[in-house]
């Protein structure tokens, strides 16, 4: 049959020239639309460009972190970025760390260290293993003797708490990153809020605060109350870890929710209020900061692992609590993370 038998008796003939305008009017309409889509494409990625290195310029960062002395060589086979993160408990009733600082970051004896994390991103930032050290840990802190892990930064600051780190794990440390409790509360009321699964109903008898079991979405203070929560649980400071990584895990999900390349203004705000609480070492470039930003896109909860550093036994020594903790098992769990082999634990 010709062409003209098949065309349907009730829709109107074409000539052949305007079949031919049709086809270009077509064509000129995809190929408009796909020029507008890389254009907004390209407006996001030079936004997010722009953004991250005008914010970059704005982290207050801490100038020689890292300590003097002879330090633990990357692990054979060892892949990624290794990061050394504190939350810091500071006397001061005015910040310590971020851009909204207004006193300075380590006074002796003013603050410390009360959560303590090695997080270790794998090569592109798609994978992350978080290995928590107890606050309590009693470990060799160096030129002071034994004592607990938390009293590193508030007799040394940053390089002495580095090196009681790399020496205790025999990882090396590539970035520290350091948050007080004031930034704490101010990051996580920035992303609106963080939701977190509360277990089960619990009393703090120390805050004099009630936690009820379910889904809430919690506000700064009610997160920060959250997560230093020790009285009133049943494994006390190991519960405590199992929340600080919870909500860190929540937190990460909001932040990657946020951050975008093709969202220049969620990203600004994201950078915005991480530059305003968190301060890191000297030697993080805002090229680092950048891809640590946008490599968080494609990070999934079934990418990371977390875990707590090997505890023998609890006992009491010189009038405090302590941790005992098995070195050798800490050690090789820390060698396992950099190289890409966690264990799969604290889902």
């Amino acid at each position: 049959m010709s062409g003209h038998r098949d065309w349907p008796r009730w829709a109107p003939r074409q000539r052949p020239e305007a079949r031919h305008r049709t086809r270009r009017l077509l064509r000129g309409m995809l190929v408009f639309a796909l020029v507008t889509v890389l254009a907004l494409l390209g407006l996001g990625i030079g936004g997010v460009w722009w953004a991250t290195n005008h914010y970059g310029d704005q982290v207050t960062r801490i100038p020689h972190a890292f300590p003097d002395s002879s330090r633990p060589p990357k692990a054979e086979g060892a892949k990624g970025t290794t990061f050394l993160l504190a939350g810091v408990d500071s006397r001061s009733r005015e910040p310590t760390t971020g851009r909204d600082a207004t006193t300075r970051l380590w006074k002796y004896g003013a603050q410390r260290s009360d959560t303590l994390m090695l997080v270790h991103l794998g090569p592109g930032e798609r994978t992350a293993s978080t290995v928590s050290i107890p606050r309590d840990s009693w470990v060799p802190i160096p030129g002071h003797g034994s004592a607990k892990i938390n009293a590193a930064f508030s007799w040394g600051g940053p390089p002495l708490l580095i090196q009681t780190v790399e020496q205790l794990t025999g990882t090396r440390v590539d970035h520290f990153g350091v948050i007080d409790w004031y930034g704490f509360r101010s990051l996580t009321d920035a992303v609106g809020g963080v939701p977190v699964t509360v277990p089960e109903d619990s009393y703090d008898t120390e805050q004099h605060r009630h936690f009820t079991a379910g889904t809430h979405t919690m506000d700064g203070e009610e997160a920060l109350a959250y997560v230093r929560q020790r009285h009133g649980l049943p494994g006390g400071e190991l519960d405590r870890i199992k929340r600080q990584q919870q909500f860190l895990r929540s937190l990460v999900g909001e932040v990657r929710g946020e951050v975008g390349v093709t969202d220049p203004l969620g990203t600004a705000r994201m950078l915005d209020a991480i530059t305003r609480t968190v301060s890191v070492d000297d030697g993080m470039s805002n090229g680092e900061l950048r891809d640590l930003a946008l490599g968080l896109r494609h990070l999934n909860t079934s990418d990371t692992s977390f875990a707590t550093a090997p505890i023998v036994r609890s006992e009491m020594i010189r009038g405090q609590y302590a941790l005992i903790l098995d070195r050798e098992k800490l050690r090789a769990l820390c060698r396992a993370v950099e190289t890409e082999h966690p264990p799969r634990t604290g889902k």
